[in-house]
């Protein structure tokens, strides 16, 4: 067996195999057995050929965190659609868009997609570039005056990668970004 990693014999992903045979499956819109056996081959075949590359971030999932997280997200999409609702439909009022850059205290490849992903889902933001190596997001916003200025927009960043890390980061990745594990955070307020 070859250490070289295109050498290597590939492992099959077999959570990627049933979701993308699963999407096959809805995309077609027919549940047949000739479509779960195209989607399974299909699905085979893509996780053979192009192997996704395995995640080494240690992930812990904090259940509360991550119901916290999209409860969160959710609330902050219905408000950023109705601000920029608001925005569409006023013709004299002319936005003032920005590009502010947010230096993420976590460098880790896999939270950093997590927080550009949600970031760039609600409505008036957008992440422009991801910069892996300094681990910071250029966020184009909509309308900047309405948002409170540069540094509102990176204070809520700041925000939503704190729920992300309490969500998925391990105590250790909690610690190395600056933020204090809840139960240690409980322990200090007893004490």
């Amino acid at each position: 067996m070859s250490l070289h990693p295109r050498r290597r014999r590939p492992e099959l992903q077999w959570g990627s195999v049933l979701v993308l045979a699963a999407v096959w499956v809805l995309l077609w819109g027919d549940l047949s057995l000739a479509n779960v056996l195209g989607g399974l081959l299909v699905a085979l075949a893509v996780t053979v050929l192009m192997p996704l590359p395995r995640v080494e971030a240690p992930v812990r999932v904090r259940p509360l965190a991550v119901l916290h997280l999209f409860a969160r997200f959710f609330w902050d999409l219905a408000v950023a659609s109705a601000q920029v609702a608001a925005i569409a439909l006023n013709p004299r009022r002319r936005p003032v868009g920005a590009v502010v850059a947010v230096p993420l205290r976590n460098h880790s490849d896999l939270f950093l997609t997590i927080t550009a992903e949600l970031s760039t889902l609600t409505p008036g933001s957008l992440v422009v570039e991801a910069h892996r190596l300094s681990g910071t997001l250029f966020l184009h916003v909509l309308d900047i005056e309405a948002y409170g200025g540069a540094e509102k927009v990176r204070q809520d960043t700041w925000a939503l990668e704190e729920r992300v890390l309490r969500a998925f980061a391990s105590d250790a990745e909690l610690e190395e970004a600056g933020i204090a594990p809840r139960r240690r955070l409980r322990r200090e307020v007893e004490a």
